[in-house]
């Protein structure tokens, strides 16, 4: 190979590895911190047009007296600053103080029962109920709207998608926890375009 052509082939090959590595840190930077057990406050609106809305002010935070919504730090990108519950630590009590000190409307008003922060999920592998080595109705006895998000039939927990709010209790409340670190229990949050 002539030396013009290794400098070349060389060029290409540094200018493609700068481009690949700049685009993972874009989007690192831009992903959104939403995920299993992790979401936003009630109210919130879509996750494309929360970080443009929020100013970041920190309202929420202060205004939550159970102190379960927290502010992302610098590595979040351009959500640094905006609020997130993990809710398998602190759930939402969805006392919804945080809504109405709310300045910009990135939470808006919402009834408890019409909350939607997301939506419980029961692992069938990892339940103690399901797998039907214990008698464990944990997540219907926290449940706030118990027999209407979450019923038990045949002793065995069934989430009622449309009732669900999404607040923890029963992801925070479960007892088993997978080698994962997800409970038999967990808040998926909205999908992609779904209405929070």
């Amino acid at each position: 190979m002539k030396r013009r052509s290794f400098l070349k082939l060389l060029g290409v090959l540094t200018t493609s590895t700068l481009t690949t590595g700049l685009h993972d840190v874009q989007a690192g930077l831009l992903r959104s911190p939403v995920r299993t057990n992790h979401l936003r406050p009630p109210g919130a609106v879509s996750e494309e047009l929360f970080a443009g809305k929020c100013i970041r002010c920190g309202r929420c935070v202060e205004s939550c007296p159970y102190h379960c919504i927290d502010l992302l730090d610098i590595r979040h990108g351009i959500h640094a600053g905006t609020p997130l519950i993990a809710v398998a630590d602190i759930p939402c009590y969805l006392c919804m103080r945080c809504v109405s000190v709310c300045p910009t409307g990135s939470l808006q008003p919402v009834a408890q029962a019409a909350t939607r922060m997301g939506c419980a999920v029961v692992n069938k592998f990892t339940c103690g109920a399901w797998a039907g080595l214990v008698l464990c109705r944990t997540c219907y006895d926290v449940c706030p709207f118990k027999g209407k998000a979450i019923v038990l039939e045949k002793l065995m927990p069934i989430v009622i998608r449309e009732a669900c709010t999404g607040c923890g209790l029963c992801a925070h409340a479960c007892p088993i926890t997978a080698p994962d670190q997800t409970k038999a229990i967990n808040i998926e949050p909205p999908a992609a375009g779904e209405a929070p």
